[in-house]
């Protein structure tokens, strides 16, 4: 176990004044991990807090939540524990047992870290579980970025002290210092994925090359470091990230395809979309940026889609929430979800400044209102050029299709009047008999 200090050193994982929540099962590997952290924490002068999450999986889960609090209790640990039916969640959201007790039990450790109840979290992933989320990366075709599996430290809350230890090592601890532990019946059940590496893929695999959890974990340390060199070198600065959206410029994909790829990656993980994400989407990506043709898009996983927007590649959230806007024509300013603040000013001054509009109040019918865009919509052009359909105009104007239903527009029926930060019909245009005027300006979100 004398590897856990060392990994916790080299990477820095404890400080002085750490509050350390130890997520703690009751199995063999969160009870020695939760022991040797509460062994240390005098001479690294850290606090250990235990958290259970019982998903509610099994019938008995109940025992295993008393016999860690009993436990805590009398090694004088704090501890909380927590119950989350995850069998009612997974029947909600119709997806596996395994992803969504995941979920829950990070949502569990990331409310704590919110509420400051603890400032990191402890896992007690080891050397053998690296292996297995390796495979179980490479065998979902996420790529090398999946074969640097697990790290030590993530975002500098979550923590795995254990991933340079061996099962081997942490079972003779257990023994050596008569640490009691549960087992839970669930981890024989080869249904789930990690399971059925762990007991049927792996002991093959070791039957026939002796030593390969081992050589499986070096792997992935091999692929870490090729991966960090590389991202060291790609220079993002031209990215535009704006409300989990990502544009990415076309002259990007130019890159060899090994900087492609990491440049996606990125992106999706700075938008926070790079969950379930393999080497087959990121190709589609690609793919979509060589064609030529402009406004098409790809759906991924978890509703982010891809669009092919002139200069740019844009990825964002696919689903948005359904916004309704019917505001009369007034001074003042309203909001506009997924889209922007847009006001409105009666001045006397008709300079313009970057980015407003200017309208001649009196040309403004009463009963004009600003709503989204309809199936029908003209505008007629400033500058003359006669009226055309409304879609048609914002494709001229080469405003990205993921927002043309987002854009306000004035409207009288089906006549556009004014589209939001983007240009005035003719028919309201200011003249030399216009006595005062409106600005308009638009501050994205």
């Amino acid at each position: 176990m004398d590897n856990i200090l060392k990994t916790i050193k080299e990477k820095k994982l404890i400080s002085p004044g750490d509050v350390i929540g130890v997520a703690v099962s009751g199995g063999s590997d969160s009870m020695a991990l939760l022991h040797y952290l509460n062994e240390l924490s005098s001479e690294l002068d850290f606090e250990i807090v235990a958290v259970h999450v019982d998903h509610c999986i099994r019938t008995n889960s109940a025992d295993d939540a008393a016999f860690v609090m009993d436990y805590c209790k009398e090694q004088m640990i704090r501890s909380y524990k927590f119950k989350v039916n995850v069998p009612q969640m997974a029947q909600q959201k119709k997806t596996s047992l395994e992803e969504v007790a995941r979920d829950a039990r990070f949502g569990v450790f990331d409310a704590l870290l919110r509420k400051g109840v603890v400032g990191k979290i402890a896992i007690a992933h080891h050397s053998r579980d690296q292996a297995e989320t390796i495979l179980i990366n490479l065998f979902r075709g996420s790529g090398v970025t999946g074969a640097v599996g697990m790290e030590a430290s993530r975002d500098g809350f979550y923590l795995r002290p254990m991933l340079d230890t061996s099962k081997d090592a942490i079972l003779n601890y257990i023994h050596l210092h008569a640490i009691p532990f549960v087992e839970d019946e669930t981890n024989k059940d080869n249904v789930f994925s990690r399971n059925y590496i762990r007991n049927l893929i792996l002991p093959l695999i070791e039957e026939r090359w002796p030593g390969a959890v081992e050589k499986i974990v070096n792997f992935g340390k091999d692929c870490a470091d090729d991966n960090q060199y590389i991202n060291e070198q790609i220079l993002t600065d031209a990215i535009i990230f704006e409300k989990n959206t990502a544009k990415i410029p076309q002259s990007y994909f130019l890159y060899p395809k090994a900087i492609v790829s990491r440049i996606i990656f990125r992106s999706l993980e700075k938008i926070k979309a790079k969950k379930d994400i393999e080497r087959v989407h990121i190709q589609m990506i690609k793919k979509l940026a060589q064609s030529g043709e402009n406004g098409k898009k790809i759906n991924l996983p978890n509703s982010i889609t891809v669009f092919k927007e002139y200069d740019y590649i844009t990825i964002t959230n696919k689903k948005k929430e359904i916004v309704e806007l019917n505001e009369p024509f007034k001074s003042g300013s309203f909001q506009v979800k997924n889209y922007g603040t847009v006001s409105i000013k009666k001045v006397k001054d008709f300079e313009l400044q970057d980015g407003e509009l200017l309208v001649d109040f009196k040309k403004i019918p009463k009963n004009a209102v600003w709503r989204l865009r309809q199936k029908g919509d003209t505008f007629n052009k400033f500058g003359g050029g006669g009226s055309k359909k409304l879609r048609a105009y914002l494709i001229d104007k080469k405003v990205p299709n993921r927002i043309r239903t987002s854009i306000p527009v004035l409207a009288v029926e089906n006549e556009i009047l004014v589209i939001a930060g983007v240009e005035i019909s003719e028919s309201v245009r200011v003249d030399s008999n216009t006595l005062s005027a409106a600005k308009i300006s638009v501050t994205l979100d």
